[in-house]
């Protein structure tokens, strides 16, 4: 696992739970708003072993509830899996973010995890505009219709941003999103930026 980032506390990250957030190295999109932009490189400049989260998470035991993989893009990691099992096994729930850019490595983690935070960044024919990569929109569409599929519980969001959503493109955002809302495990949440 490359690991870019990790938060001891988080009380936002997974609903209704306790986490710590594992942040993994590496995203091939170019969101103009990514909040996380030291992330998207393959190779961080400060990584953080593997082996020191597993060791922080032993002492974490019994004081927080899960343990959420997010990123960059973490099913960019090929250990993810293995990952995910071995924050498991220790007891945690598992949390992963992702905004579905590997459909095939998202459906091989899904029975794995407890929880999916799903970003969706525009309508999905219009996401080369916020991803700058071709095909980005059709990956997605797949990613959201494996999360639904799953039955694992997710939350589907997005982020406004004025220069790339306008409210009207926003509307039908929203309204896909609801859409998609057939369970009792769906939600799905806006966030803005400035």
């Amino acid at each position: 696992m490359r690991v870019g980032g990790l938060v001891p506390l988080s009380t936002t990250d997974y609903p209704e739970h306790l986490s710590a957030v594992v942040f993994c190295q590496g995203c091939p999109w170019r969101c103009a708003y990514c909040h996380n932009p030291h992330l998207l490189p393959r190779r961080g400049r400060t990584e953080i072993p593997w082996t020191d989260v597993v060791a922080f998470l032993e002492r974490r035991r019994g004081l927080l509830d899960a343990v959420v993989f997010s990123g960059g893009e973490p099913t960019l990691q090929p250990a993810l899996p293995d990952a995910v099992r071995a924050v498991k096994a220790m007891g945690f729930k598992t949390g992963l973010h992702t905004a579905g850019i590997h459909p095939e490595r998202l459906a091989a983690v899904l029975p794995l995890v407890d929880w999916v935070g799903m970003d969706i960044k525009t309508e999905f024919h219009r996401y080369r505009s916020v991803t700058g990569v071709p095909g980005s929109g059709e990956r997605a569409r797949r990613s959201m219709e494996l999360v639904l599929e799953s039955g694992v519980p997710y939350e589907f969001r997005t982020t406004v941003h004025p220069a790339l959503l306008s409210f009207e493109i926003l509307d039908r955002v929203a309204d896909t999103l609801a859409a998609t809302r057939h369970d009792t495990h769906a939600v799905w949440r806006l966030g803005g930026t400035g």
